[in-house]
This record gives C-alpha cells, structure tokens and sequence, in this order.
C-alpha cells in the first residue's frame, strides 16, 4: 500500500467531501460500482468483463469537433435493445411540447401566477404531476424548449423514463427529489438544480422524509447546457466548474422484476413492458452523464462603483444558439449578493427585450417585485413586451438614502430565450393566474418639469 512521505499532509479529494459524485463540469469521467467491471485501454473489446454489454450513448454527432463532442461508454447487463418490447402509445395530456401556437385564447401581455398549490389528494409522481406552462421553437426541428412545473406526490417505482426530445434542467422549489439514473443517483434539494441529458434513462423518488414536492423544469431541445463563456470577466467567478457534480456508477439489482419505460419522442408518448430495470449500467466513461449544482456555489460578480449591470452577469448555464451571444435557453439566477453602486438606481431597471423571460421565485423575495410575487409562483415576460420593476420598487430605490446593502433573503431565476414564449391551455386556465398583474405599474406617476431640473421625489 502507498505511504504518504514523511512531512506531507495527504490531502482529501474533493469528491470525497462529496460522497457519490465526481467533480467538474463536462469531464471525462470514468466510474465503476464493482472493481474491474471498466475495460481499460478500449471501449469495446471482444468479451466485457463479468459478461457486461458494451454500449455507446451519444450526445452528439459521431463528426462533432472534439472540444463539443458528447458521448459515453456504458458497460451494462444487457444492452438497450433489451428496454423497448412491443409498445404502446400513452396519454399525459399535461405534459406538452412545442409548439403550442395560439391556443390559451388570452392577450397577449405581462402575466404572473400564484403557486399552485401541490394536490396531495392525488397520487402524482414526477411524469404525471409535470404541467406544461409555456413552449417556443418546434420538437420536430430540435429547437427551442418548454417550459413546465412539477408536483409529486408518490416516487416511481417499477415505471423508468427517458426522453429523446432534449435535456431536462430540473429547480425544485418545495421537497427534495432523489434521481436513480443509469449511470447513477443524484439528490437535490431546493437551491440545487440536476441536469438529465437527452436520452439518459431514470426513475424519480421523493427524498426520504419528504411527502411532497414541488418545482420547475425547462426541456431544451437545443445545443445542450454548457457554461457561458466569461468574457472580460476573466477565469474565474460565475459559476466555477469544480463545483458541478457528475453521479459515481451504481445499478439496480432487479433483473426479473416486471417494469415499464416510457419514452418521450417527437413530442408523444409510449410504454413498453419490460422484464427488468433499465438502470442496469455497472460502469461507465465519458463525458455525457446527469449533473447537479449547488447553486450557494454560484459566485457572483457586479457594479461596485455605479449603474446596474445586465442580468446576463448571473448566467449559470447556457444553450446557444448559431448567433453569438443568443441563446436557446439561458439559465440566470438571482442569489443574495451585495448592492453597492453609488448614486445608481439599484433594481432592475425598466426594459423591453428581444430575448423573452420566464420566471420563477425559489425562496424569499425578489427585489424587484417585493409583492405579489412569492416562492413557488411565476412570471412570463415575452419578447418586445415592456416590463420592469413595480411601483413600490421604483419609488424605494429612487428615494432610499443608498449605503452598502446586502440582498439576503431571495433565491430567483430565469429560463431566459430567443424563442417567443407560448402559453399553453393549461396556463391560461389556472385560477391562480393574476388578472390586475400590470396594476403593480399603476402607480407610476409623470414626474416631468422642464423646470426642474433635478428630481426630488415630490
């Protein structure tokens, strides 16, 4: 066995603070649940130890350039070909996909939701409870993304799922959710997010102790999640990504259980009867794989002499688009931080966009709409639309004596995109959509006196 030398320290690793996961963002991992189950030196060699299959899972083309290039070798117990028997066709008439052109009947114009409450009367779980919200872009051309909220209140058990339409980032907002992915567990709890890529099969339990849970997903259909490139910002800050976390390997030793897996494909639906779990992968490398992030990591950069930056500076992951700097999805949060500029209005300021925003509230209160807004609901903001912070905002931030001030109590996000955003049926029905949401602007009142040129709150 190694000795540490004399006069050295052996330092822990990093992954085992984190116990269960393997650190970095988009690394090539490598990861076995029984010693020597990984081929070494090839991926596909004539006879895989233990008698494993050797399977590829590609996440891009076989000719993308090597630094975007994403796939996996998973050593499993029988190949994938073995997870699709005769199938059939399955009805989740809340779970949508672009487009949904014109149907919620309502104008168009600022809209914001109170959170639905989680029906604990029904038997949900993370495939049934899922409600889509709002779509943009098309599922059968691959872009664009939708929008939905979950509530669960029963884990899946001998039902798997897989969706070959995009990437699900998940937020929970109440209740923690347990992921058994094949190619591994991932936990997370509110203020965590996880990321399932594109065809990655999994089941969904609620955390242990956890009756119920509620929270929001984006299904991007795009170029997959990455980090936003930092720009003059330099190496470092944002989101770093030594703090994103990929699962070790482990399977589920159920290989005469009767169970179902449900695709997601162009949009519909379809169950196929199976003979045993699908999580059957004893090791895996590569570098497409499920992650989960804290978002307490993120570290955030921002004015510190004057003004207020654009938002684009509290970007964690991004999906681009073709056009630099334009995005299929962004993922932007807004985690507590100091405000310091001088002589600066501090909130958000007033603003129309090209890009078209979805928003929801995790924890405490965002700055910009401190009522009416609350944890578990949301907001839609489209494109070329006019919004900005409300009335009681402005005249706070315009007359406050400033000193430094620290945003302590608030965890907000945004599913941010070049898409126009189209409500679903669902959305525009529910009776917690807020008809007098464009009166938090009512009071906003003319302050203009060619006279004066300096305003003094009168």
């Amino acid at each position: 066995m190694e000795q540490t030398p004399p006069g050295f320290t052996r330092a822990q690793t990093r992954a085992q603070y984190n116990a269960g996961y393997m650190p970095g963002f988009g690394n090539d991992f490598e990861t076995e649940a029984v010693p020597g189950a990984l081929p070494i030196g090839q991926n596909s060699p004539q006879r895989c130890p233990y008698g494993l299959y050797a399977e590829q899972l590609s996440g891009t083309p076989f000719t993308a350039p090597r630094a975007s290039n994403r796939r996996s070798w998973l050593y499993r117990k029988l190949p994938s070909v073995r997870h699709l028997g005769a199938a059939i066709r399955l009805d989740l008439p809340h779970f949508r996909s672009a487009p949904t052109l014109g149907e919620c009947g309502l104008p168009l114009g600022p809209m914001r939701w109170d959170p639905a409450p989680i029906p604990t009367d029904e038997r949900l779980t993370f495939l049934s409870g899922m409600r889509t919200i709002t779509t943009g872009g098309d599922v059968m051309t691959q872009t664009g993304f939708a929008v939905h909220v979950y509530a669960v209140t029963e884990s899946m058990t001998d039902d798997y799922f897989y969706n070959a339409d995009g990437e699900m980032l998940i937020v929970p907002e109440i209740g923690g959710l347990r992921f058994f992915t094949e190619m591994g567990i991932v936990d997370i709890a509110p203020g965590e997010i996880a990321v399932l890529p594109r065809g990655v099969k999994f089941k969904v339990a609620l955390a242990a102790g956890v009756n119920a849970a509620r929270g929001y997903v984006c299904e991007n259909y795009g170029a997959q999640l990455t980090c936003p490139e930092r720009g003059p910002i330099g190496a470092n800050c944002m989101a770093n990504r030594r703090d994103f976390l990929t699962p070790v390997a482990a399977f589920e030793a159920k290989s005469d259980t009767p169970c179902r897996l449900i695709l997601k494909w162009c949009g519909r639906f379809q169950a196929s009867e199976i003979g045993q779990s699908p999580l059957d992968v004893v090791a895996w490398h590569g570098n497409y794989a499920p992650y989960k992030y804290d978002l307490k990591q993120y570290s955030p950069v921002g004015p510190i002499l004057n003004d207020h930056a654009d938002p684009s500076i509290f970007t964690v992951l991004t999906a681009p688009l073709g056009e630099p700097g334009t995005a299929n999805i962004d993922f932007v949060i807004f985690p507590p931080r100091w405000l310091v500029a001088e002589n600066s209005f501090r909130p958000p300021w007033y603003h129309m966009n090209v890009m078209s925003e979805f928003m929801g509230l995790i924890a405490g209160v965002y700055d910009a709409k401190p009522e009416g807004f609350v944890p578990g609901g949301m907001s839609l903001h489209n494109c070329m639309l006019p919004h900005g912070p409300d009335a009681a905002a402005f005249y706070g931030a315009s007359l406050k004596t400033l000193a430094p001030e620290k945003l302590d109590n608030t965890l907000a996000f945004m599913f941010e995109t070049r898409y126009p955003q189209q409500l679903t049926r669902y959305a525009a029905g529910l009776a917690t959509l807020q008809a007098g949401y464009p009166d938090v602007w009512a009071g906003l009142r003319d302050h203009f006196d060619p006279d004066r040129p300096t305003w003094n709150g009168e």
